[in-house]
């Protein structure tokens, strides 16, 4: 348990891997402001944590795909006068099949919530963070980022640009009292699968991890100030493999589990 009153900033709060971060932090002893689109859900969110752990709950409804969604998260923070402390880039999707028939304004809108938002969002935050000498960042990357994705290109390389970037500005913040975590997961149960209209593939085949424990396990790696936190055996092989492997092969590996 913190000692002094916290807050921390969980995007994609209303569902899935934010909301198991949501109940850690509040668990923990932090106030929360809780973004996501749908604002029903992050009233009851806030509701039900403001109860059990009696910390505060900010609703902040914003849809990230919209251009510059993340100022107006960042200007809605100085309204409330909050301080951040840590944000955690949670908010993320995919969609599945060949990029040349893809929905465009899909792919378009990907960009903007798994690259643009994030990156946007942490330049806002680390600022005030580095001026107050302390703060944390998590970035959640994913097992597709150690290789290219046939039937799902944009989000394994969107998901490779987070490992990257996060890695980078870890680095560029050493000695400033902000760290930087980028969590790779692999297939989580979080309704991912649905929303990116996945079936048929063999991603899920087996039995994926747990939201619960893979917000856990992100929240360790966190708190240890981590900069790359790979989570499950899976994951771990695939990272080996993808280093020793031609790029050609782990690109074969990845069309065949995608489907």
């Amino acid at each position: 348990m913190i000692q002094k009153k916290e807050t921390a900033l969980i995007t994609g709060a209303s569902s899935g891997l934010g909301l198991e971060y949501a109940k850690i932090f509040a668990r923990e002893g932090y106030d929360l402001v809780v973004v996501a689109r749908n604002e029903g859900k992050l009233y009851a969110l806030k509701n039900e944590l403001e109860q059990a752990y009696g910390c505060t709950v900010h609703v902040c409804a914003q849809d990230l795909s919209v251009i510059d969604a993340a100022q107006e998260v960042f200007d809605f923070t100085l309204e409330q006068g909050v301080s951040v402390d840590v944000l955690v880039n949670n908010a993320g999707f995919g969609d599945f099949g060949d990029f040349a028939t893809c929905d465009w304004a899909k792919q378009f809108n990907m960009v903007q919530v798994n690259i643009v938002a994030m990156m946007q969002l942490t330049e806002l935050f680390v600022g005030p963070m580095i001026a107050r000498g302390h703060g944390r960042i998590l970035n959640m990357s994913s097992l597709a980022s150690f290789s290219a994705g046939p039937k799902m290109s944009v989000y394994y390389a969107s998901k490779e640009y987070v490992r990257c970037f996060s890695e980078a500005i870890a680095d560029e913040l050493k000695g400033t009292g902000v760290t930087v975590t980028a969590l790779c997961p692999g297939p989580t149960s979080t309704g991912f699968e649905k929303a990116a209209a996945m079936k048929g593939s063999r991603m899920f085949a087996f039995k994926p991890a747990t939201a619960a424990d893979v917000a856990e396990a992100g929240y360790d790696a966190l708190m240890k100030g981590k900069v790359l936190r790979y989570y499950g055996a899976f994951t771990n092989l695939a990272n080996i493999g993808a280093r020793l492997v031609p790029r050609s092969v782990s690109r074969s590996f990845a069309r065949w589990i995608n489907g």
